[in-house]
């Protein structure tokens, strides 16, 4: 079976962020939370790059570690979700994910920010497929419908792309040798002082 992942081509992405309103949109996703951003570093200066971020679905997730009442599970496609019915809203998830996914919907004291919320990669979530009730804690179950998540369908130049992990690396590996340089991956060489010959 497939493993669902996502993957950003720092390379590509020009910050135009479609892919946070199409996700917003998609899943009604309350005023505050973004499930999907986009990060920008070196903002303005040479070597700027943005890159969009949501949950990574992590084989090993560190939510699903740290959870105490695990509430968080993986789907036989590798895309985390969790469960809000069973979520107490302790926020162990939003400290232990290196990627900020989880978030709470309410600023507050604790106990009354609410349940967490996080990419679903448009999976839906425990409730029945493409119910009422489904969409309404987790937004579009696009997956049940065979579609991929709307933020990387709406990306116009495909720099963030979804779909099976396999797939997805066979695809950007396509693109390292095409542009000629190691590993492609930004960042590469500051944080291994090497390049991966292709």
């Amino acid at each position: 079976m497939a493993r669902m992942k996502f993957l950003c081509d720092a390379d590509r992405c020009i910050e135009c962020n479609a892919c946070v309103t199409a996700c917003k949109n998609e899943n009604e996703v309350p005023w505050g939370i973004n499930r999907r951003r986009v990060v920008t570093i070196n903002d303005g200066k040479p070597g700027e790059r943005s890159i969009s971020m949501a949950c990574m679905h992590c084989t090993d997730a560190p939510c699903m570690a740290v959870c105490p009442v695990d509430c968080f599970y993986n789907t036989a496609d590798g895309v985390v979700l969790h469960n809000k019915d069973l979520c107490i809203g302790c926020g162990y998830c939003f400290y232990a994910c290196p990627f900020g996914a989880p978030q709470y919907p309410k600023v507050g004291n604790f106990g009354s920010r609410g349940k967490m919320d996080k990419c679903t990669y448009c999976s839906g979530g425990p409730e029945v497929d493409l119910s009422p009730a489904e969409f309404q804690k987790y937004g579009s179950n696009r997956l049940a419908e065979g579609k991929l998540p709307l933020c990387a369908e709406m990306c116009s130049t495909k720099s963030l792309l979804a779909g099976d992990g396999e797939i997805i690396a066979q695809i950007y590996k396509e693109r390292v040798v095409k542009r000629g340089y190691g590993s492609g991956a930004w960042g590469w060489q500051t944080a291994y002082k090497e390049t991966i010959a292709i």
